[in-house]
C-alpha cells in the first residue's frame, strides 16, 4: 500500500461463513492492512464502535440482521456516515445490488473475491474515506467559527442550540427530508458567520444604524455564502446562509426575491430565528410568550414579509408544541389582513 499515513488502514470483514472470511482476511493481510473479523451484523455494529475501520467489506446475506440494515444504521450515524460500505453480493444478484444502493452502499464486490479488484477497489475507498474526513474536519472548523461568533455577541445566549431544536422539530412537522432538517440544523450554526467580517463598531453598536453602517451590516450574508462555498456539501446550507433576511414582499435582501423564489430552507428558517429571538429575553426587550411571538409574525405577515401558508403551518406547531394536552385551534391565534 502506498498511504502517507504511518498506520495501516483497518478493513472490517463482515460475514457468516467462516471459509469467506478467512479468504477475504488472507487476501487484504497481504496488502498490509489491519483486518478485523465479525460474523454478523450486531458483531459487526460492536466491531465499528470499538475499533473505527477504515473500511466495511460486508456480506448481504446474514441471518437476523442483514447487510443492508446494517449499512442503514452505520449511514445513519453522523461518528459512522464517513465509513465506505462494500457490499459482497452473488454474481448478476440486481436486486441485491438495487437494495445496496437504497441502503447507502459505496462499491459492491463478488464471490470469489479477484485480488487485484479486491485491492484496487478498498485502496480507492480508503483514499475518498480520508478526503472527506479532510472535508468533515472543514466543516466542524466553520462551527467552531460560528460559535465563536455567536459569543461575541452577549446578547444571544444559546441562540444557536435553541435553534438547532426548534429547525429539527419544525423540519419533521413539516415532513422534510433528511437532508433538508440536517441542512437546516447546520444552517443554525452558520446563518451568521459571515458576521466575522462585520466591524465591531458595527456589529457590537446598541443604538440605531445610519444607512451606512446598515449596508456595511447587510454584507453579512454575502461574506457567510463565500466562506461556505467551497465546502460542497454546504451546497443545501448556502441559500439559508444568503437569503434568510429576504420577505415574501420582495424588500428583504440581499437580492429582494420575491415570494416562493425565496428558497423553502431560507423561509423555514426565518420564521424559527425570529421566533426564538421574541421568545428570548434581550438587554432592550423581556421574552415575549408564544402567544405574543405569533401574533407578532402574523402581523409581518399582514405587512406582507412573510408567507401566509407556512406562517399557519409554523402556528399550528407552536401551539401543538407549547399546549400538548389542550385541543388544537383550527385557525391562527391571530389574522392580521
Amino acid at each position: 500500500m502506498n498511504y502517507s499515513d504511518s498506520q495501516p488502514a483497518k478493513v472490517l470483514v463482515v460475514d457468516d461463513h467462516a471459509a469467506s472470511r478467512m479468504t477475504a482476511v488472507a487476501l487484504l493481510s497481504v496488502e498490509g492492512y489491519e483486518v478485523i473479523e465479525a460474523y454478523s451484523g450486531p458483531s459487526a455494529l460492536r466491531a465499528v464502535a470499538n475499533s473505527k475501520p477504515d473500511l466495511i467489506l460486508l456480506d448481504v446475506m446474514m441471518p437476523g440482521m442483514d447487510g443492508f440494515e446494517v449499512c442503514r444504521n452505520l449511514k445513519q450515524d453522523d461518528q459512522t456516515r464517513l465509513i465506505p460500505v462494500v457490499f459482497v453480493t452473488a454474481l448478476y444478484d440486481r436486486q441485491a445490488r438495487l437494495r445496496g444502493i437504497e441502503a447507502g452502499g459505496d462499491d459492491f464486490l463478488t464471490k470469489p473475491f479477484d485480488q487485484l479488484e479486491l485491492s484496487a477497489r478498498v485502496k480507492s475507498l480508503v483514499h475518498q474515506k480520508r478526503l472527506n474526513e479532510d472535508l468533515d474536519h472543514a466543516e466542524q472548523v466553520l462551527f467552531s467559527l460560528a460559535r465563536t461568533i455567536e459569543s461575541r455577541d452577549p446578547n444571544t445566549g444559546d441562540h444557536c442550540e435553541r435553534l438547532i431544536q426548534l429547525g429539527q422539530a419544525f423540519g419533521e412537522f413539516l415532513q422534510l427530508s433528511r437532508s433538508q432538517i440536517r441542512d437546516l440544523i447546520w444552517g443554525s450554526y452558520l446563518h451568521d458567520i459571515g458576521k466575522v467580517g462585520i466591524p465591531d463598531a458595527v456589529l457590537l453598536k446598541t443604538s440605531g444604524f445610519t444607512e451606512a453602517e446598515r449596508a456595511i451590516m447587510r454584507e453579512h450574508v454575502i461574506i457567510g455564502e463565500r466562506i461556505c462555498q467551497p465546502l460542497r456539501t454546504m451546497r443545501g446550507v448556502l441559500p439559508i446562509i444568503r437569503h434568510h433576511h429576504e420577505r415574501w414582499d420582495g424588500s428583504g435582501y440581499p437580492d429582494g426575491l420575491v415570494g416562493n423564489n425565496i428558497p423553502l430552507l431560507a423561509q423555514v428558517f426565518q420564521l424559527i430565528d425570529i421566533y426564538d429571538a421574541l421568545t428570548s429575553e434581550r438587554p432592550y426587550k423581556p421574552a415575549y410568550s408564544p402567544e405574543k411571538a405569533l401574533q407578532t409574525l402574523w402581523r409581518e405577515v399582514g405587512r406582507g414579509w412573510r408567507s401566509p401558508e407556512l406562517m399557519s403551518q409554523f402556528d399550528t406547531f407552536v401551539c401543538q408544541h407549547t399546549h400538548p394536552l389542550e385541543s388544537k385551534p383550527e385557525t391562527p391565534l391571530v389574522k392580521i389582513y
